[in-house]
């Protein structure tokens, strides 16, 4: 038997006076008027709990039993209709708690990226060793101090930077506009923060890239197939193509 704290009674007390002082006084047998603003069932369960000198307590939490008063009334805990539900079985978590744990579409760069990255670049190197092991790489005769091959050109991943270098100085070609470009790559992600990874809602940073490959192409080609003795312009249709892998 666990007793009705004191500071329940003194607002139980309050409310009832202030209920009586709105509406009236309560009549001879201390029951208030038809009118009150307290709930019939109220009355009767505080009433059944005086009279049977305290609320029976049980763990309705845990166990969901609704305790019964001592003098064999309705059970302590029912509403006006008789209903015994729990106060958390009719109330959603989301108005009494405060969820943190909010999904996100990102996730950990170890392992879920570096970790496929790392077995493509296994898979990568163990192609080319097994590919070099049946196919001879095209390789020149050694080299002659003495007579300079006519064009000579660059790897073809370079040749884009020679091309440049028949155009402008080699201040402008070899730093100025090489930097330019990889600095405006890096930031590219920076000035265009769309989270969608569709192409169609990424059109700026599309459209950089492609602009960046297809000027860098371009150079590529002209300088692996129209380009002929002493690095002139040629058609390759006309003079043939100088150019080895």
């Amino acid at each position: 038997m666990t007793e009705i704290p004191e500071h329940l009674l003194k607002r139980a007390q309050a409310a009832r006076d202030k209920a009586a002082t709105e509406t009236g006084s309560p009549d001879s047998a201390g029951a208030p008027p038809a009118d009150s603003r307290i709930p019939e069932a109220l009355l009767n369960r505080s009433k059944a709990a005086k009279e049977g000198g305290g609320v029976a307590v049980a763990e309705r939490v845990a166990t969901g039993v609704v305790a019964v008063a001592p003098n064999g009334n309705a059970p302590i805990g029912t509403g006006p209709g008789g209903h015994t539900q729990r106060l958390l079985t009719v109330v959603k978590s989301g108005s009494i708690q405060d969820v943190k744990a909010v999904p996100v579409d990102k996730v950990h760069t170890w392992p879920h990226l570096l970790g496929p990255e790392f077995v493509s670049a296994l898979a990568c190197t163990a192609f080319l060793f097994v590919f070099s092991w049946f196919v001879n790489a095209p390789l020149l005769q050694a080299a002659n101090f003495n007579q300079t091959p006519n064009p000579s050109k660059a790897p073809w991943y370079f040749l884009g930077l020679q091309e440049l270098l028949t155009m402008f100085h080699p201040m402008i070609a070899g730093v100025t506009l090489p930097g330019v470009a990889l600095v405006a790559l890096i930031l590219t992600p920076y000035m265009d923060r769309n989270p969608s990874n569709k192409p169609e809602d990424r059109k700026f940073l599309t459209s950089i890239f492609t602009v960046h490959l297809m000027f860098w192409a371009v150079l590529v080609i002209i300088g692996s197939f129209f380009r002929g003795p002493g690095f002139n312009f040629v058609f390759p249709w006309v003079e043939g193509i100088f150019f080895e892998l």
